[in-house]
C-alpha cells in the first residue's frame, strides 16, 4: 500500500492507494469516520453497475446504513439542478452532521458529491473513491469541489477537504482507452510543471499498457506532488496556480465546443503545447519543451492543437478564476519540471495567442 498523509491544520487525512482496495473500503471508512451512522454513496450510471454494490456491501459490513444514489453519468450532471437533487435525497435519507458522504466516480461524481458534501447542513464529512485516471491524479485531491454554470465550467465551488481519499489502481483496467488518455494528460502536467524527472520517466513509459505496469508509482508521484502544492496554497492564491497549466487555453476549447466535442483532459492536452509555444514566444520556455510536450501528448492519442477562434479565447480568459481586472496570471514553463506565473495584460494574451494560432 502507498499511504500519503495530507496535513491540512485541522483537516488532516490521508490518501490510500492499493490494489483490491475497494473491497475493503468499508474498513477503511470505519476508521476514519467515527461519528457516522449513515452513508450517503454517490456514484453515475456509467460507475455504478460496474462497482458500487461491492462498495455497498464493504461499507454495510462495517455497520453503516447505506443509500445509493445514481447520477447520470457526464458533465452536464455536474450542474446546481443536480445539486439539489442530492440535496434532498440525502436529507430524506436523513442524514445528519455527523454522518457522511462517499463519492464513488470520477471527477463529475467527485465535484458533484464534495460540494453537496461542504454544503449540507453546512458541512458533513465526505470520502473520495476516484474510479478514473483523471480523478485519482487531480480532482479528488485538493479539496476542490464545484459545479458548472452557464457561464463556463466550476464557477460555484467551495474548499472542501475529504476525509480520506481512497484509490484501487485496478479500477482503471475498466475505463475506455479514450478515458485512460483523458487522465494522462493530467499526468504528463505533473512532469512539466514539478518534476522534470518524472516527465523524463513518462517518456520511457508511452503506452497505456506500459503505464499500468507502474500505476502505484505514477499515482503516488502526482498525489505527492499535488499534496506539496496543496499544503503550500490551500485556496489558490499563489503557487497552486501552477496546477493550472495549460487550463486556461484549454478551458476556451471546452467552451467553445460546449463541453460535448473534446475531454478536459484532450482540451489541456492541446492548451499545453499551446501555452509551451506560448513561452517560447516570450522568451521564457526553452525552444526544445514544446516538441517534447507534444510527442509525449500524441501518444497518448492526444490533441497538440484544437480550432478556436479568438472570441472563445477572450470568453475564456474573461472568466478564468486567475485574472484580475485586465490582468491574468499564465502558467508558463522555464524548464521541464519548472513553471511559474507570468501576469498578461487580457489584451496582449490575446493578441500573442492570435499570433501562435495563424502560425500553425
Amino acid at each position: 500500500m502507498h499511504r500519503l498523509n495530507v496535513p491540512l491544520p485541522g483537516r488532516e487525512y490521508e490518501i490510500l492507494i492499493e490494489k483490491g482496495l475497494l473491497d475493503r473500503v468499508g474498513a477503511r471508512c470505519r476508521v476514519t469516520l467515527l461519528r457516522a451512522t449513515r452513508v450517503a454513496l454517490v456514484t453515475d450510471s456509467n460507475v455504478g453497475p460496474l462497482y458500487a454494490q461491492r462498495v455497498k456491501e464493504s461499507l454495510e459490513k462495517s455497520r453503516f446504513q447505506v443509500k445509493l444514489i445514481t447520477i447520470p453519468a457526464g458533465e452536464k450532471s455536474k450542474c446546481p439542478e443536480m445539486l439539489a437533487f442530492l440535496w434532498e435525497e440525502m436529507l430524506a435519507f436523513g442524514l445528519t452532521r455527523t454522518d457522511s458522504v462517499v463519492a464513488l466516480g470520477g471527477g463529475v461524481v467527485g465535484d458533484l458529491a464534495g460540494f453537496a458534501a461542504a454544503t449540507l447542513l453546512r458541512g458533513v464529512d465526505y470520502v473520495q473513491i476516484p474510479t478514473t485516471l483523471l480523478a485519482q491524479v487531480d480532482s479528488s485531491v485538493g479539496g476542490k469541489v464545484a459545479v458548472d454554470l452557464k457561464a463556463g465550467k466550476n464557477l460555484a465551488g467551495a474548499f472542501w477537504q475529504p476525509r480520506s481519499v481512497l484509490m484501487d489502481p485496478e479500477v482503471l483496467n475498466t475505463l475506455p482507452d479514450r478515458v485512460f488518455s483523458d487522465g494522462m494528460a493530467e499526468v504528463i502536467k505533473y512532469g512539466c510543471i514539478l518534476d522534470g524527472d518524472f516527465f523524463d520517466m513518462l517518456e520511457q513509459c508511452p503506452s497505456r499498457a506500459q503505464v499500468m505496469e507502474v500505476i502505484e508509482q505514477v499515482l503516488h508521484i502526482c498525489c505527492a506532488l499535488k499534496a506539496e502544492v496543496v499544503l503550500q496554497d490551500e485556496h489558490d492564491l499563489g503557487r497552486r496556480m501552477l496546477l493550472n497549466f495549460g487550463h486556461t487555453l484549454g478551458h476556451a476549447y471546452e467552451k467553445a465546443y460546449h463541453y460535448e466535442t473534446y475531454t478536459h483532459g484532450e482540451a489541456v492536452a492541446a492548451g499545453m503545447c499551446a501555452a509551451a509555444q506560448l513561452g517560447v514566444q516570450m522568451g521564457i520556455t526553452p525552444a526544445d519543451v514544446p516538441g517534447r510536450i507534444a510527442a509525449l501528448v500524441e501518444r497518448f492519442r492526444l490533441p497538440t492543437e484544437i480550432p478556436c477562434s479568438r472570441e472563445d479565447y477572450a470568453g475564456a480568459v474573461g472568466l478564468d478564476k486567475k485574472g484580475q481586472g485586465n490582468q491574468i496570471s499564465v502558467i508558463l514553463l522555464r524548464a521541464l519540471g519548472e513553471a511559474e506565473a507570468v501576469r498578461l495584460n487580457k489584451a496582449e494574451l490575446l493578441d500573442r495567442i492570435e499570433e501562435i494560432r495563424k502560425k500553425s
